[in-house]
C-alpha cells in the first residue's frame, strides 16, 4: 500500500511539473487587430498583419507558443498589468511615460509620424496653419502626446481606433489626421477611401512623444523575459526571418536606423 501511495503520490508531482511546464511555454501576447497594416483582422475573425507574424516568429525563436489576446488600445497596459497578458506586441512606442508603467525590450521598427489631408489642402501642418482646424487622432497615443503638445490651438478629436479616425476624415468632421506614416500610407491612402488624400507635409519629429520606436512591453520587472524577447529581436534580424516578414508588408526596412 505504501509504494503505491508512493507511485500515486510521485505520479501527481510528476503531472504537476509537467503542467507547469506546459504551461510555461504558452505565452499571451497582447495585440489590438485594428492597426492595418501591424494588426487586423480578417473577415473570418482571424488577427493578421505585421505585429501578428513579428509575434510568432519571436516566439518559435524563443520555444515558447504564443496566444494572441486581443485588447483596445487604451486598455493594453492595464491589462497587461493585470496579467491578462505577458507581453504587447501592438506597435506601441517606447517613451519615457510609458516607461513607469511597463518594460520594454529594444526596438523592432521605427517609422515616422505624418500628417494626411485632402488632397489640395491650403493650409500647412504648423501651428498657425492648423489653427483653428479640427484633427483627429487615436486616443492614448503618442500622437495625441505630439498634437497637445505643438498645437494648443486645433480642435483635437479623440478615437478609439485608427479607422474610426480615417472614417471621419472622409467623411470631411475632420479636416486632417496625424498618425505612423506606414499605418496611413498602407492602410488608408492606398485604399479605396484614400482616394483623394494625400500626405501634408513631411515628417514629424519630437523623441519626446515619440520615443524610440516601437517596442515591445512587459511587466515591470519580468526581466526574464524581456531579455528573451532581445535575443529573439536580434536573432531574426541576423537569420533572415524578419526581412522575409518586412518584405511582405514594406517595400523598406522599417526597422529604421
Amino acid at each position: 500500500m505504501k509504494k503505491k501511495l508512493f507511485g500515486l503520490a510521485a505520479a501527481i508531482a510528476l503531472g504537476a511539473f509537467v503542467g507547469a511546464a506546459q504551461a510555461e511555454e504558452v505565452l499571451r501576447i497582447g495585440v489590438e487587430g485594428a492597426y492595418p497594416p501591424f494588426s487586423e483582422k480578417t473577415a473570418s475573425g482571424e488577427v493578421v498583419g505585421f505585429d501578428i507574424d513579428i509575434a510568432k516568429a519571436l516566439c518559435a525563436e524563443m520555444g515558447r507558443k504564443c496566444v494572441m489576446v486581443e485588447q483596445d488600445w487604451d486598455g493594453m497596459i492595464p491589462a497587461l498589468r493585470a496579467r491578462k497578458f505577458d507581453a504587447i506586441i501592438a506597435s506601441m512606442s517606447i517613451t519615457e511615460e510609458r516607461k513607469k508603467k511597463v518594460d520594454f525590450t529594444n526596438k523592432y521598427y521605427n517609422t515616422p509620424a505624418r500628417f494626411v489631408a485632402r488632397k489640395g489642402a491650403d493650409f500647412e501642418p504648423t501651428p498657425e496653419g492648423l489653427k483653428g482646424k479640427v484633427v483627429g487622432v487615436q486616443r492614448g497615443t503618442i500622437h495625441q502626446c505630439y498634437m497637445e503638445k505643438h498645437f494648443p490651438d486645433v480642435k483635437l478629436n479623440l478615437y478609439d481606433t485608427q479607422d474610426a479616425v480615417n472614417l471621419d476624415l472622409v467623411a470631411g468632421r475632420i479636416d486632417a489626421v496625424l498618425a505612423d506614416a506606414i499605418a496611413l500610407d498602407d492602410g488608408f491612402l492606398k485604399t479605396e477611401r484614400g482616394k483623394g488624400f494625400a500626405f501634408l507635409g513631411g515628417d514629424q519629429i519630437d523623441p519626446q512623444c515619440f520615443g524610440e520606436g516601437a517596442g515591445i512591453a512587459v511587466r515591470k520587472g519580468d526581466d526574464k523575459l524581456r531579455e528573451a524577447f532581445n535575443k529573439a529581436i536580434a536573432a531574426i534580424r541576423a537569420n533572415g526571418t524578419y526581412k522575409k516578414i518586412n518584405d511582405k508588408y514594406f517595400a523598406f526596412d522599417i526597422y529604421g536606423d
